[in-house]
């Protein structure tokens, strides 16, 4: 099999729908592996497609399988198949199944089945389910058979777009096909019998959807934009606008074509543009773009299918924006040979390249063309004009090299030239150049006054006093052509050491320079200051005047370190010391490290090594020194002129060490300044402490816990016993039931409980023999204390579960020596005889309510 492209059959390739065949690059078809062939003939589908375009041809392939020979299966030589041969085999061929003789009948030989392609058209109307076509076996006549069909688009996504009737075999399809969303199906289709078991091989059905034009072609952009050189010629490339369509482009239906609407605006032609129908690419078809005239076109160009067949194919526009960019095709030239400008004096560059854009470069016919490289100006005469550099796209400016100045000249004369930078397009024949005269008018204005030297250094010794003259820091005013006043004033002065004469700009110190300040830079102090003027309106410069200050001796060396560690006993280590200066060379170092003579047991007990100039070591002198801390000064002296020297202290800690020098833990607290004796003190002392924290501990927790095993009506710390010693008993429990309540109050003697004969007693009656001393109480107890006792043990009984009756005398105990008051345990009983209760009034409202219950005579 061949096929053949405009590429000349190049890079084609080519399938089979079938795996015993296969097909080479150059079209010949062979078979994959020794074939059985079922019959005398064999459908196959074979495929060319293009893998650049993505283009697909289909062919379907006849094979017609000859007999074999006698000889071997080779035919006789010189023999031809005749016509009537051919068609004798051809109608063998298309039988169903082959018949042999045999000495049991006929027999019949196993084939394939074969189908050919199915063509369906998208975008069907139906109606739904519409058939495709008829899949049956030769066995169906003897055994019941179903038929199925798998692969995408029966029971793989998109599901169900075909189905097949299992007992007819007939296959259809379910929906409207859309060939843009899918091209092609590849379906197998099956044949079991009723137990499924299969009766024929799977058989390969490809539906092919058949393409309609359904599509408008589509731009890739809407608009587009190009860009020509005016002047072009005709055919000169401008741009390429490209619309794709989703339909077959092998077919009408998505062959685009291209053609131009309209154009704006159609000067100086209507059919300024052509394009090209089948690659979309824009040209110029006329002479005559100039950009002064016509900038920009605006194309609106129409994408049609269907070959441009604007009855029957879809279309779709887009908008070509096409610039004529610009030649140098203009030669500048001004409008007027002079031009007048004034300035003020110093002006700046900036102001007089604005003054020249006003007046000379605005002036120039340098529209016509823009580009940057078109035009350039030039100064021809002397002038203080400086080299020429590009404002704009149009133009390139001057500017003054210096300031203007008014007391130097007043006007200035020019002579400025614009030229091309460019040559001109070809065939322009005009000069290249243009002049002007320019006059400059400089005015006089108010100018600052300035410091004639800024940055002024002056040099003298730190120290000096108050109110010396330093210099004279004066300013200049330019203005000469002006009388005016020059004020000073100071702007900046860190440390206000300064003081500036307002009139004549004398400075002089207003406090001791100190050149170890902070404020000092590298030995330099900086003030700023500020010169103004009584101009109309003021003006002002500032100058700056440094300060170098020339150190002097006036600070004494400081020792280093101020503390220090050394064992107890010598040539075990030492102490390195040195000292620190605020002053500079040749002010410091070398220094002078010595002990003085008073006490006398610093030189006893230390002495000091010179290592050099700047360091020293401080070692024991003895051979030991007890634990502690020592002060010990040293004096320290530099090496000024006059030298200087400072006494200073250091402490050292000197404790006991191990084999390798360092102060050991025992040490260190001895070096504190404590002695053995008073370390074993704070050990003692520290072991009591912690003893008695201890027996407070186990007291608590025994307390704790005779609390829990006995809970008293009220707690220990709320025990009021002591306090009612004077009211003797409580009542005798429930079974007595008279009550006194006289007996509530302190008795008056104790004779008829001394004289009371021995034998049973009561147990709430105080007991004979000496009683326990109590702190004397008043003899008239508070009104509330009784009413607050008689609470607690009401809410403390309330609260306990396990505590017994209310009127128990286990609950109230003994509380002092007999009362002549009866019990009050039952309040409801009756008295034996008249009582007068009105004292109870006065022990509170509980009493006073006691009071009025059995105090209210008979007829209550």
């Amino acid at each position: 099999v061949k096929f053949n492209n405009c590429a000349g059959n190049k890079g084609v390739r080519y399938e089979t729908n079938s795996l015993d065949f296969k097909v080479r690059a150059d079209g010949t078809m062979y078979a994959a592996h020794q074939v059985q062939m079922p019959s005398k003939q064999l459908i196959l589908m074979v495929t060319a497609w293009d893998p650049q375009t993505l283009g697909r041809w289909e062919a379907i392939v006849r094979f017609l399988v000859a007999e074999k020979s006698q000889h071997n299966g080779h035919k006789p030589k010189g023999r031809k198949t005749v016509p009537g041969e051919l068609a004798q085999q051809q109608s063998d061929t298309l039988l169903p199944w082959r018949q042999h003789h045999s000495a049991n009948g006929l027999r019949r030989q196993k084939r394939d089945w074969v189908i050919p392609p199915i063509n369906v058209p998208e975008n069907s109307r139906g109606p739904f389910p519409q058939q495709l076509v008829r899949i049956r076996s030769d066995k169906d006549k003897e055994i019941h058979i179903r038929y199925s069909i798998t692969g995408v688009g029966a029971d793989q996504p998109p599901m169900e777009v075909f189905s097949i009737d299992p007992v007819s075999g007939r296959m259809y399809v379910t929906r409207p096909m859309d060939r843009e969303e899918r091209a092609s199906y590849h379906l197998r289709a099956h044949a079991v019998d009723m137990n499924g078991n299969k009766v024929e091989n799977p058989i390969d059905l490809y539906i092919y959807v058949i393409d309609m034009n359904d599509n408008r072609p589509e731009f890739i952009n809407q608009v587009y934009n190009g860009s020509v050189d005016e002047g072009s010629k005709p055919g000169t490339y401008v741009m390429t606008v490209t619309a794709n369509d989703a339909d077959d482009s092998t077919t009408a239906n998505g062959m685009v074509r291209y053609r131009i609407v309209t154009q704006t605006p159609q000067s100086p032609s209507q059919n300024m543009f052509t394009i090209n129908s089948e690659t979309g690419d824009i040209v110029t078809v006329a002479a005559g773009l100039d950009r002064e005239k016509v900038q920009q076109y605006l194309v609106i160009v129409q994408a049609t299918d269907m070959e441009g067949n604007l009855n029957y194919g879809l279309s779709n526009t887009a908008t070509a924006i096409i610039t004529v960019t610009d030649v140098n095709d203009n030669p500048p030239e001004f409008t007027t040979s002079t031009v007048s400008i004034n300035t003020s004096a110093h002006c700046t560059s900036r102001r007089i390249q604005s003054l020249l854009r006003n007046g000379v470069a605005w002036q120039q016919k340098v529209v016509r063309d823009g580009t940057p490289r078109t035009t350039c100006t030039r100064v021809l005469t002397h002038s203080p004009f400086g080299s020429s550099r590009p404002r704009g796209p149009r133009e390139k400016m001057q500017h003054f090299a210096a300031a203007v100045d008014y007391e130097m000249n007043r006007a200035f004369m020019l002579t400025v030239m614009v030229s091309n930078q460019a040559p001109l397009a070809s065939g322009i024949q005009m000069s290249f150049q243009s002049t002007a005269g320019v006059t400059i008018s400089v005015t006089d204005v108010n100018e600052a006054p300035y410091f004639p030297t800024n940055h002024k250094l002056i040099r003298l010794e730190e120290g000096v006093p108050t109110g010396t003259v330093l210099t004279t820091f004066s300013a200049v005013d330019p203005d000469r052509f002006m009388q005016q006043a020059v004020r000073y004033s100071k702007l900046s002065d860190p440390a206000n050491w300064l003081n500036i004469n307002a009139t004549n700009g004398q400075i002089t110190t207003a406090a001791v320079l100190d050149r170890e300040s902070d404020y000092i830079k590298n030995n330099v102090y900086e003030a700023t200051f500020l010169a103004t003027d009584n101009g109309i309106p003021p003006a002002s410069g500032t100058g700056t005047l440094q300060i170098y200050l020339i150190d002097i001796n006036d600070n004494a060396p400081e020792l280093l370190p101020k503390e220090a560690q050394i064992c107890e006993k010598p040539n075990l280590n030492v102490i390195n010391i040195t000292a620190a200066d605020a002053d500079i060379d040749p002010n410091v170092g070398p220094f002078v490290f010595e002990l003085p003579s008073v006490p006398s047991a610093v030189r006893k007990n230390w002495t000091i090594t010179r290592l050099n100039g700047d360091y020293a070591q401080l070692s024991l002198r003895i051979m030991y020194l007890e634990a502690g801390v020592y002060d010990v000064p040293i004096i320290v002296t530099d090496s000024g002129n006059p030298p200087l020297y400072n006494t200073c202290v250091i402490k050292v800690k000197v404790c006991p060490c191990d084999e390798n020098g360092d102060c050991t833990t025992i040490g260190a607290v001895a070096a504190a300044g404590l002695g053995t004796g008073a370390i074993i003190a704070i050990l003692i002392c520290i072991i009591i402490l912690l003893t008695m924290v201890l027996l407070f501990v186990v007291w608590m927790k025994r307390r704790e816990k005779e609390r829990h095993t006995k809970q008293l009506l009220i707690d220990p710390e709320d025990d009021v016993r002591d306090n009612i010693l004077k009211y003797d008993e409580e009542g005798g429990g429930e079974e007595d039931q008279d009550y006194d309540l006289s007996q509530l109050q302190q008795p008056e003697t104790m004779d008829h409980v001394l004289n009371k004969t021995p034998g049973v007693r009561r147990v709430d009656e105080r007991p004979i023999g000496a009683e326990p001393q109590y702190p004397i109480r008043p003899v008239i107890p508070h009104p509330g204390d009784i009413g607050d006792f008689i609470n607690e043990g009401l809410r403390a009984a309330d609260n306990d579960p396990t505590a017994p009756p209310y009127d128990s005398l286990l609950v109230f105990d003994y509380e002092g020596s007999g009362s002549t008051a009866g019990s009050v345990s039952s309040l409801n009983s009756s008295s034996s005889g008249d009582q007068n209760y009105d004292y109870l009034n006065d022990w509170g409202p509980r009493f006073k309510k006691l009071a009025d219950m059995y105090g209210g005579g008979e007829e209550d």
